[in-house]
């Protein structure tokens, strides 16, 4: 547990790991305040691109934790980067929410709805067969496809309900290619996070519930991965799984102490 309390830097996922839906999840509230007392630096990342960073600083001080915009990070963030720093004036025809939509157009992303350089996809909730069919047609014409993440399901109280990686499925079986995912488990995500924060793989540890984007991100790039078992993954999924992270806790309630301790 040790190994733990050394770190420095805490990346953590959000739905499924802090609160569901409109629920925070029990100790989830101690256990920041324990970060915050202990004096280490913490970073909510979540893959869900369907909201904005704001909607979630809002969301999270309406559920009784206040944080700032350098609390913050999703794979919208991810994607914006990747965009403006890779694909520097390309055209995308996005397929996401208004709130999604509405952050790229601030960030300078050049927004089309014809003969698009790229279509991206994201966790679009008002999704339609019409923007389904004319992101399927831009890609079979050679647009590049890029996916924020690749999530197949969005945990909810009630519920999964299908995500941007179900919907990718959905644009690969029509037209045979596969995205670009960015996001979590990929290393754009924690070359981003280290940028952000100034800490490096081996001061960070990372905090989720679902194996093949949280704690393949920390297996994958060499950063401690502590699965909770409080949203997607369960016991079943973990022992079949070949993604293996280095803690297991049944919620994050069960790392506060761990926290609270000086080593």
């Amino acid at each position: 547990m040790e190994i733990i309390n050394q770190k420095k830097l805490f990346v953590l996922d959000m739905d499924g790991t802090i609160y569901l839906d409109n629920r925070m999840l029990e100790g989830a509230l101690d256990f920041i305040g324990a970060l915050k007392n202990n004096h280490k630096q913490f970073l909510f990342f979540t893959n869900n691109a369907s909201k904005t960073p704001e909607y979630y600083i809002n969301k999270l001080k309406a559920l009784g934790c206040s944080i700032g915009r350098e609390n913050i990070m999703t794979a919208g963030d991810v994607t914006i980067k990747y965009l403006k720093e890779k694909q520097k004036g390309k055209s995308v025809y996005l397929l996401g929410t208004e709130l999604l939509t509405e952050s790229f157009a601030r960030s300078g992303i050049n927004l089309v709805g014809e003969s698009p350089d790229i279509v991206v996809v994201s966790f679009d909730l008002g999704m339609t067969y019409e923007k389904v069919s004319k992101a399927c047609s831009f890609i079979r014409e050679g647009a590049m496809f890029i996916a924020t993440h690749m999530d197949y399901n969005c945990p909810t109280e009630t519920g999964f309900i299908p995500d941007c990686g179900s919907i990718c499925a959905m644009i690969t079986a029509s037209t045979g290619v596969k995205p670009k995912y960015l996001g979590k488990p990929f290393s754009e995500t924690i070359e981003m996070i280290m940028s952000r924060t100034g800490r490096n793989k081996d001061e960070m540890a990372i905090i989720g519930d679902r194996l093949y984007t949280d704690m393949a991100m920390g297996v994958n790039n060499g950063v401690t991965s502590i699965l909770v078992l409080s949203g997607e993954t369960g016991q079943e999924d973990l022992a079949v799984s070949a993604v293996k992270p280095d803690f297991v806790f049944r919620s994050i309630k069960e790392i506060v102490n761990i926290i609270g301790n000086k080593p």
